[in-house]
């Protein structure tokens, strides 16, 4: 997986770049400019634009012709519809907002302030170059600052990322920067490790590999007790605490 594209090291902090080009807009041409509730959002933009559920099965017919068989035969008749139906199951985390599942939060901890992990969180994704599946589990901690959430968020901000089109850094990142974003904790560790049909049943055809990911951000990054603590709690499973200079 990691040869299929150029990515920073695992665990590395997310950068930005904002250059500005050009003179400044004049008063005026910033007055005149639309409000931006008159702009349509990315999310109406792409329900806009989305295939029908038919043109959705004509093209998996489409793919069924192309691998050499026949759509009209009785065993693949149904095979459209069935293909479309789960792929709304594969990739149901387009439609799930990841910061709303972490609104709701709870204050009375009784001044609770230790590591908080969930660790095994199982999940399938799918590999955004080759749309095989992408099969491993999550280890997701966090320091409390005041509030807490309940577990089964955790787990579910695991699923909305992982059911998307995905690479395991990418979604290494997204869990960890979403957490800290909306909880605003001492810091937050996710580990992710997994297996990737891309090169299982498929390329270099390597079965039993997993590839691990991490991302350390606040206490978990600048504190190496902590970052160990971390490491112990999940029980390795070959992760490595890794080493921040």
């Amino acid at each position: 997986m990691l040869d299929e594209h150029d990515r920073d090291g695992a665990g590395a902090q997310s950068r930005s770049t904002n250059t500005a080009r050009g003179k400044p807009r004049a008063p005026k041409a910033l007055k005149a400019a639309k409000p931006e509730t008159s702009t349509p959002s990315a999310k109406s933009r792409n329900a806009a634009s989305r295939p029908t559920r038919k043109e959705a099965e004509a093209a998996v017919r489409t793919l069924l012709r192309w691998a050499g068989d026949d759509p009209a035969r009785e065993g693949l008749r149904d095979t459209p519809a069935r293909v479309v139906r789960a792929y709304e199951e594969f990739f149901a985390g387009y439609r799930t907002d990841p910061a709303e599942l972490l609104a709701r939060t709870f204050e009375e901890v009784e001044g609770y302030d230790e590591m908080i992990v969930l660790r095994d969180i199982r999940f399938e994704s799918y590999c955004e170059h080759h749309m095989v599946p992408i099969i491993g589990r999550a280890h997701v901690a966090y320091l409390p600052r005041h509030r807490v959430v309940g577990i089964s968020k955790l787990a579910r901000l695991v699923d909305a990322y992982a059911k998307r089109l995905q690479i395991q850094e990418k979604m290494t990142v997204q869990i960890a920067d979403t957490l800290q974003a909306v909880l605003q904790p001492k810091g937050v560790a996710v580990v992710i490790e997994a297996a990737h049909q891309c090169m299982t049943t498929r390329g270099v055809h390597k079965p039993g590999v997993a590839m691990v990911t991490s991302r350390m951000l606040g206490a978990f990054r600048d504190d190496a007790t902590t970052r160990r603590e971390f490491f112990a709690l999940v029980g390795g499973g070959g992760a490595q605490a890794p080493t921040h200079g």
